[in-house]
């Protein structure tokens, strides 16, 4: 088997060289990392539950018209995708108040926003992925404000989606992260939805209890992470309905 040209190794994926012009292959690991990486460990089956969560959130948002860049999974860890040029934010959705906005602005964690909040980090992790304002991102050329229009009218959509999605399953969607990339016909810009959605990048609570189900359960030492992510993967399908959280799971096609 001929060996693939790495093009990227982040905290929780590497991408490879895809088989065509203008694809990757996205390989998703078991890592787990914490507070800048300063946390760190490896969660059996993760990258596989991550994968599979990923490729069914990027099929229902390319099935309402949101486009992205997921093209089809390829094996338990690994989907193709289209090659992007990614914007360096990283586009910030809130619901409720948690995390970083709870603490910077000394709110209850839970408490309801007046309004769905879209913020931007610079994607760097040496400086901590720090919030940006609009000013910053036009005086550095990080985007336009018509990319910065787009952006925020992509990033509500996907909320819209996912909102509905989860509260069908009886969790609440507190907040998300997404990247966006840039794709060209021609001379014509398009922005579509890149990296990953997966509870990696979001807060999910128990709407009964508020049992946290994403990857605060291991920034808190509240449990197992992949009993978590299992548990948010059979309640949306992508598991057995019967199905108990385990660390191999044997997830259906």
């Amino acid at each position: 088997m001929a060996r693939r040209k790495k093009v990227y190794e982040g905290k929780a994926k590497i991408l490879y060289e895809g088989p065509e012009p203008g694809t990757y292959v996205q390989y998703f690991k078991d890592d787990a990392t914490a507070f800048n990486a300063e946390k760190r460990d490896v969660i059996e089956g993760k990258g596989v539950l991550n994968n599979r969560l990923s490729e069914f959130f990027m099929t229902g948002l390319g099935a309402i018209g949101v486009p992205t860049h997921f093209l089809k999974r390829l094996n338990m860890r690994e989907q193709l995708v289209r090659q992007v040029e990614i914007i360096p934010l990283e586009v910030i959705v809130r619901n409720l108040a948690a995390g970083t906005l709870a603490t910077r602005l000394g709110l209850e964690e839970g408490s309801t926003l007046p309004r769905p909040i879209v913020e931007f980090c610079l994607k760097d992790d040496k400086l901590g992925d720090p919030l940006v304002s609009e000013e910053h991102i036009f005086a550095f050329g990080w985007a336009s404000q018509q990319d910065l229009d787009d952006m925020v009218a992509l990033a509500l959509r996907v909320n819209d989606f996912m909102s509905g999605l989860m509260y069908g399953v009886g969790i609440k969607l507190v907040d998300f992260k997404i990247e966006i990339g840039r794709v060209w016909d021609g001379d014509y810009q398009r922005l579509i939805v890149a990296d990953e959605i997966s509870p990696d990048s979001c807060r999910l609570w128990d709407i009964e209890t508020g049992q946290k189900l994403d990857k605060d359960v291991f920034r808190r030492d509240l449990g197992d992470l992949a009993d978590a992510y299992t548990e948010v993967a059979r309640r949306l399908g992508v598991l057995p309905a019967n199905a108990t959280p385990m660390t191999r799971p044997t997830l259906i096609n």
